[in-house]
């Protein structure tokens, strides 16, 4: 017969025959012959163990045993138990009869402190006489945390420094390093006050006087003794090449303004406006070191873009018949081309469909010039329209 110890077996769960089994279950003596030295009587948990009644020959290891209390031991533990059970039974009873109790409880500790200690603690925070401290930290302490950070920001500003530096060094202040997005260039029209509607009524001079001043302001720079004084003449339908250092400074072509003929605001100070016939003037876009036409004069037309074109009767351009001529080019940036003022065509409508709206697009013509792409109004052409009434 196995004779297994106690504690082995009701916690390994090592094989049993039947009556071993049921002896540790019933809590007998395992043998009769040392009864004298086996261990106090132990007795089931209350957890059964159905597997022993039927038949198996294992103790599982959910049945677990242990020593039989003696009876004071029994009555503390019950004693023990009916108070914990009474203290929870009148823990339920008054959160039953007063549910926001602990709430009030937690209300009263937070909210002990009157407003003068709180300002009290302000105070000391602030400024603590006994420790010598500012907003927690000592003098010392204040000293090196704000050299550490002028240190710190000192170096971050020069490192940032000498970045910018080395990068303005490759930089040319005269001339762009990429220029393969700006050509060929866009065209621009004066006056432009509302955006691209010039719209007047002839019998109103209130109407169109803006107009006329906006021409006059621009066209102060063209007059033609401040022309001769700071520009040269040039050689027409050639380009004006200068050599020389990119910082030096280059000399510009005369553009008089007397050269707009009828659009130039001398003989007709109004440019046309109180008469129905109003002068545009149109100017392309400044492209330092573009050549346009590829050696010959970029020309411009204007008709209707959409519409009668009859609306559009006549149209006279200045000066000569519309073009940009070469000398003006190639522009050679602000910084050495100071005196430099771009060369103009001017379009004068006179005859135009009274009290209508007619939609206008004026286009640049030469060779590398671009002006039908759809996805930009301003490439080579631009368009406006004019509402001229009565």
């Amino acid at each position: 017969m196995l004779q297994p110890s106690w504690g082995r077996h009701c916690s390994l769960g090592e094989p049993l025959n039947p009556a071993t089994a049921f002896a540790l279950k019933c809590g007998e003596a395992m043998n009769p012959s040392r009864s004298q030295h086996r261990p106090a009587p132990r007795r089931c948990l209350a957890q059964p163990c159905p597997e022993l009644e039927q038949g198996q020959h294992l103790l599982p290891p959910a049945c677990f045993w242990r020593p039989a209390r003696t009876q004071g031991e029994r009555r503390t533990a019950s004693v023990s138990q009916v108070t914990l059970a009474q203290v929870q039974e009148n823990k339920d009873e008054e959160k039953v009869q007063d549910p926001d109790r602990e709430k009030d409880e937690l209300k009263a500790d937070m909210g002990s402190k009157t407003w003068a200690d709180l300002a009290g603690e302000m105070k000391i925070f602030l400024w603590n006489p006994e420790e010598r401290t500012c907003l927690g930290r000592t003098a010392k302490s204040w000293g090196l945390i704000l050299l550490f950070y002028f240190i710190f920001y000192t170096c971050l500003a020069g490192m940032f420094a000498f970045c910018l530096y080395v990068m303005l060094l490759t930089l040319s202040p005269y001339t762009p390093r990429f220029r393969d997005r700006v050509s060929p260039p866009g065209v621009m029209i004066r006056p432009y006050l509302n955006g691209f509607t010039i719209a007047f009524n002839v019998s109103q001079p209130n109407t169109w006087q803006p107009y006329v001043d906006s021409m006059h302001h621009f066209l102060a720079a063209y007059d033609d003794k401040l022309q001769e004084e700071k520009n040269i003449e040039c050689v027409p339908g050639q380009y004006f090449i200068q050599g020389g250092n990119d910082s030096e400074e280059k000399k510009a072509c005369q553009f008089k303004r007397s050269l707009l003929q009828n659009c130039s605001g001398i003989e007709d100070p109004t440019f046309g406006y109180s008469r129905g016939q109003p002068c545009i003037l149109l100017k392309m876009n400044r492209i330092i070191g573009y050549r346009p036409g590829a050696g010959v004069p970029v020309s411009v037309d204007c008709k209707v873009q959409k519409g009668n074109e009859s609306h559009l009767r006549s149209v006279d351009f200045y000066p000569g018949n519309g073009t940009f001529d070469l000398m003006y080019y190639p522009y050679y940036g602000k910084f050495t081309h100071v005196n430099y003022t771009s060369p103009l065509v001017a379009m004068h409508f006179t005859d135009v469909q009274k009290n209508y709206l007619v939609p206008i697009q004026c286009r640049l013509n030469g060779k590398g010039i671009i002006n039908d792409l759809n996805s930009d109004r301003f490439l080579g052409r631009i368009i406006f329209t004019l509402n001229i009434g009565k």
